[in-house]
């Protein structure tokens, strides 16, 4: 039986979509910019797998942000 992403990853991954999106970064574009496979990039926006806080500190760089931007509620 399949399990379903804990909330804090689909609001990650959610909040990285909309981020990139933003910036006008495609996938592979940001892959390039933090050295982050871009297949583990879709996985993310999915939810589909859990982060060491490095790359959440990578992938803030890449897009010129703070880390908590990828971790809260968009309001």
């Amino acid at each position: 039986m399949p399990t379903q992403a804990p909330d804090i990853l689909i609001l990650f991954g959610t909040n990285l979509r909309r981020i990139r999106k933003d910036k006008g970064f495609s996938q592979r574009e940001l892959s390039s910019r933090c050295n982050i496979d871009n297949a583990d990039i879709s996985r993310m926006e999915n939810g589909a797998i859990n982060i060491t806080l490095t790359t959440l500190q990578q992938l803030a760089d890449a897009m010129d942000i703070a880390v908590w931007e990828l971790l809260v509620p968009r309001g």
